[in-house]
């Protein structure tokens, strides 16, 4: 082999990233003691950006395509390096290409209950979980501000710092808002809606764009769950009004309802979570005529026909055993032949 055929081997003739390592999503160009050719070839694939730095400075930067490396495509980098005439021989920069393509389905969750502040319980600690995605879409903040001068960056490490993000602006924006968690927890869209645009903000400081946000479930963590029992059975010494007591009330029966059919013994040890000291069959019969009947007057006969029939759609959906059916029915019967 020729003197000549070893130098050449020395210049770099094409740069380009063939993303063969999923969840990477920065990756620096190997240099080692190799220089890039004057009119090298750089190829940027589609879901790609390329960046040129010199000596910790982005200089340029490229979209999808193959480009010619001149002074001419080079611009910010011919002036760092102060080229005031076309070179000709090879030089060095430090190049990073980025993935841009959209990062899919990762999971989120509260690791920690967080604490917000709630219009009817004053202070609720709220765990939620659910998915997202995101994407890199401005690869100098990226740069600068997370992935920096790593030879790799992948798809964890940047989850670690956005981790941290999202459950800052989650409880910001969650207590800012004024949503009563009974909403937020019957309509997990709305905290969702109301968590992204706040988290979108967010993430476009670091260079990234959330894609989707979505919210799988919000709960009370369980010792809360049964504080909040016990002052409603102790006669909300702390003052929540009527309305507010009745609105918790539900809650919990709309929460309960669903459970019960998995659980040994059905419905007959709802009133006791409840910690209002109802029946099963008060609890059923007030929950349906308070919360699924029309708020307009009726005739006491429709009423009750009413109940019996959202009753006989809860056994047909496995909700209440046979036996708690037969109970309530017995019930309202009473009520309605007097």
């Amino acid at each position: 082999m020729g003197i000549g055929s070893f130098i050449k081997k020395q210049f770099i003739d094409v740069l380009q990233w063939n993303e063969d390592t999923e969840g990477v999503l920065a990756w620096r160009f190997p240099m080692a003691d190799q220089e890039i050719q004057n009119g090298g070839q750089l190829v940027v694939r589609e879901s790609q950006v390329a960046v040129f730095v010199n000596e910790g400075q982005i200089a340029d930067v490229f979209g999808p395509g193959t480009h010619t490396l001149t002074t001419r495509t080079l611009p910010l980098l011919t002036n760092l390096k102060n080229w005031d005439k076309l070179f000709d021989s090879p030089f060095k920069s430090d190049v990073y290409f980025f993935s841009t393509r959209v990062q899919t389905g990762r999971k989120w969750g509260t690791p920690q209950p967080i604490t917000i502040r709630d219009k009817d319980f004053d202070m609720v600690r709220v765990r939620a979980f659910g998915m997202y995605s995101y994407r890199v879409t401005n690869a100098r903040a990226f740069f600068t501000e997370i992935s920096g001068t790593r030879e790799v960056y992948t798809r964890d490490e940047v989850e670690d710092q956005l981790r941290g993000i999202l459950m800052a602006t989650m409880a910001s924006s969650l207590g800012a808002s004024q949503v009563p968690f009974l909403d937020m927890a019957a309509n997990q869209a709305l905290m969702a809606q109301q968590v992204k645009g706040d988290l979108t903000a967010a993430f476009a400081r670091y260079g990234i764009a959330l894609d989707e946000f979505n919210v799988a479930s919000v709960s009370l963590p369980e010792e809360l769950q049964a504080a909040l029992d016990e002052r409603i059975s102790a006669g909300m010494k702390g003052g929540m009004s009527a309305d507010k007591m009745a609105g918790f009330t539900k809650y919990q029966v709309a929460s309960a309802i669903p459970l019960a059919a998995g659980n040994e013994g059905g419905l007959a040890g709802i009133g006791a979570g409840l910690g209002a000291g109802m029946t099963v069959g008060q609890v059923i019969g007030q929950t349906l005529g308070n919360t699924l009947a029309p708020q307009a007057a009726a005739p006491a006969e429709d009423s009750i026909e009413a109940r019996l029939e959202k009753l006989k759609g809860l056994l047909d959906k496995g909700l209440i055993s046979a036996t708690d059916y037969d109970s309530s029915k017995a019930e309202l019967l009473k009520k309605l032949i007097g």
